[in-house]
């Protein structure tokens, strides 16, 4: 198996707490500088930067800064596929519809809050994607362990209802409790398709549990990097029921053991058909195109020869929709097998093996092999 990131064809081979500055000026040296002393105040009062509550990084969670009071932090690069390695402190997870990476952080209670009073903290989605078809931001609330899918759903994006991420009840000052925050990449072809660079932010409101008054907030932008989001696209091929072995490698390979022109002792999972000059020895097996962020919504998929056996006339590969055929020679010049694959799509094919029944100069018997390589494209 070969996968692939922002690119079009794939193709395989089948071988048979952190605290801001408080600087706080009391006296003027004269009226005037007086004066500006009172106007700085009422502009900024003097008090700690991020005083209520912190986002910060988790022990093996994504990495985040501090931009002026807010934090910052990126996911990295993605796709719907899920190849390729995440950025540091992010882990990914394919799921049958797209990708999930996911991390984990802490939320800092330190400020604000009377003493023997917890915090709740709720949060939405402030500034949604550019793209919100392509990149779902998800949630995961402090009470869970933040490290499956089923443990995340889709954050709100309204700030009348904000999704709870440490709900009641809640989080003692001067504690920090682990959250999960992910991005979630689904499967996203024809014209809602995006690749390329984005991003978003999230605001989180710090509550006081005891008599529900707002704390304080706090922004977290991803946005630094922007988030960049790569086209992908992937082929595997799988065994079918009731058929040969496929055996996944570098890349996949499959054993017809002892075959002879007559169709005598087939191995199980071979059917033997007779056609003229011989018999062919066929297996089912499964083609399994993936893609995402394509415009297209289907494939082509070819195979064609891509190493012949040293015994042409005596062994050749063929191609057919049902073990019983009719079978196609396969040969170098590639052999559209499925115009119209869908993502996600299973699709069942036959694998033969001809075997010629001649005698004389040209017979042979002994070990032979052959290679085939599957070409996935979508336009």
């Amino acid at each position: 198996m070969r996968a692939s990131a922002n690119e079009d064809t794939e193709s395989t081979t089948f071988a048979v707490a952190k605290q801001g500055a408080k600087v706080c000026t009391r006296r003027g040296a004269s009226s005037k500088a007086a004066l500006i002393v009172l106007v700085l105040t009422a502009l900024a009062p003097c008090g700690w930067a991020r005083t209520d509550f912190d986002i910060v990084q988790a022990p093996g969670g994504i990495p985040i800064t501090v931009v002026g009071t807010n934090a910052a932090t990126s996911f990295g690069t993605l796709n719907a596929l899920g190849i390729g390695t995440p950025a540091a402190g992010v882990t990914v997870i394919p799921l049958s519809n797209g990708s999930l990476y996911l991390t984990t952080y802490g939320l800092f209670v330190h400020g604000g809050l009377p003493a023997g009073h917890n915090a709740i903290v709720t949060g939405y989605v402030s500034a949604n994607f550019v793209h919100p078809a392509a990149l779902i931001v998800q949630s995961c609330p402090v009470t869970s362990t933040c490290n499956a899918s089923g443990q995340f759903s889709s954050m709100s994006i309204t700030a009348g209802a904000q999704t709870a991420v440490a709900p009641a009840p809640g989080i003692p000052k001067g504690n920090t409790a682990t959250a999960g925050l992910a991005v979630f990449v689904p499967d996203n072809n024809g014209g809602s398709s995006f690749s390329g660079t984005d991003s978003a932010a999230i605001t989180f409101t710090m509550i006081d549990s005891t008599n529900g008054n707002v704390i304080g907030t706090e922004t977290l932008n991803l946005n630094t990097p922007s988030e960049t989001l790569q086209s992908a696209i992937r082929l595997t091929l799988g065994a079918a029921t009731g058929g040969l072995t496929i055996l996944p490698s570098t890349d996949y390979a499959i054993d017809f053991g002892n075959v002879n022109g007559l169709g005598i002792g087939p191995r199980a999972g071979l059917t033997v058909t007779s056609v003229s000059g011989g018999v062919v020895y066929a297996t089912p097996y499964l083609l399994q195109p993936a893609f995402s962020d394509q415009s297209s919504t289907t494939a082509t998929i070819n195979v064609a020869l891509a190493v012949n056996f040293a015994h042409p006339t005596v062994l050749q590969l063929k191609d057919a929709s049902t073990v019983s055929g009719p079978f196609t020679q396969i040969t170098s010049t590639p052999l559209t097998i499925a115009n119209a694959a869908a993502d996600r799509s299973i699709i069942p094919r036959d694998l033969g093996l001809f075997v010629s029944n001649g005698n004389g100069a040209t017979a042979f018997a002994g070990t032979d092999s052959a290679a085939l390589t599957f070409t996935m494209t979508v336009p």
